[in-house]
Parts: C-alpha cells; sequence; structure tokens
C-alpha cells in the first residue's frame, strides 16, 4: 500500500511542477504605491498586474508596505507599456508602438470593443507580440473597468458623434455604399 502511495506520488509529481507559474520578476511596496504606479514604474501593465496577482482587490486597495508581487511569469511578462494619457485612444497607441489594434487587444483583454474603458494612468502593454497570461478560467477579466476615482481617457461625450439629422430626407446619398452591384 505505501509502496503504491510513493509510485503515485511520483507519477504525479512532474505534473505538478508543470502547473505552477514562475514568477520572473517581483516588486516590494513602498509607501504610497498603488497598482497603476507600481506598473507605470516596473513597465507591465495594470490587465498583467491584477491577472498574476489574485489577491490584490480589483479597487487595489489592499496592498502592504513590504509585500511581495509577482510582476509577471516566464514567458507571459510584457515589458513594453503605455502609460494612458488624455485623449489616447486605441488606434493612436497601436500606432505608437507599429503594433495593430489586434495586437494591442490580445495583451489587453481588459479593453472593450470600444476602446471607451480605458483610463488617465493605466498602464497597457504594446508588446507587437502575445506577451500576458490568459485571464483566469471562469473569472471576469482583471482591469476591466474604470476604477471610480479614474478619469476615462476619451470622455465619453468626446467620443459620441453629433448628430444633426432631423429626420427628414435631404436626397444626398453619395456616402452611402452601393448595395445593387450584388
Amino acid at each position: 500500500m505505501f509502496a503504491r502511495s510513493v509510485v503515485a506520488a511520483l507519477v504525479a509529481l512532474p505534473f505538478l511542477a508543470v502547473s505552477a507559474q514562475s514568477c520572473a520578476r517581483n516588486y516590494t511596496v513602498q509607501a504610497g504605491d498603488w497598482c497603476d504606479t507600481i506598473s507605470a514604474k516596473q513597465n507591465v501593465s495594470t490587465y498583467q498586474l491584477a491577472v498574476v496577482n489574485p489577491d490584490i482587490a480589483a479597487a487595489c486597495n489592499n496592498l502592504q508596505v513590504g509585500n511581495s508581487y509577482c510582476l509577471g511569469y516566464v514567458d507571459q511578462d510584457c515589458t513594453t507599456t503605455h502609460v494612458v494619457q488624455p485623449n489616447d485612444t486605441c488606434d493612436a497607441i497601436a500606432s505608437k508602438y507599429n503594433i495593430n489594434s489586434t495586437m494591442l487587444y490580445t495583451n489587453n483583454p481588459q479593453i472593450n470593443a470600444d476602446c471607451d474603458n480605458i483610463y488617465v494612468g493605466e498602464v497597457l502593454c504594446a508588446a507587437p507580440s502575445a506577451q500576458v497570461p490568459p485571464p483566469p478560467a471562469g473569472s471576469s477579466i482583471p482591469a476591466a473597468t474604470i476604477p471610480p476615482s479614474a478619469t476615462a481617457a476619451v470622455p465619453s461625450s468626446a467620443a459620441a458623434p453629433t448628430a444633426s439629422d432631423d429626420g427628414e430626407d435631404d436626397g444626398d446619398d453619395s456616402n452611402l455604399p452601393f448595395c445593387d452591384e450584388l
């Protein structure tokens, strides 16, 4: 019986070692730190910091001075980052780093399709290849909402198109696509 238990434990050992992620780098919390300041100082995206440290509260209000946190996993550690500024858009950020928007969204799955949930001070991964860990299975994507104390990069009123259409047909359809060529 004992021999079978030892054999079972030895057979399972490699699988246990593979499932554990190795931390690529660590950071020890200093006075005055919060998630976005750590992310900006250490070149780690806000999303990545949240994913590799699920014990950090969504509001990032439970950091303790002296605690050490993992900043990224080996082979899943984005260090090319962008700190969101006022009026930044996803297209402008992707263009600045010469990456396509698909890669920006891949490395920052917390960004919604309209890119209207990025906020000033948020740190995004701007790497040219997929480098961040996937979101935890069965849970919501970390860092997907703008914190209550944050400012949206592009205020929603600025992003909304202005409509001058009074409902009347002015006969100008020059901006509509031709659909009768099918």
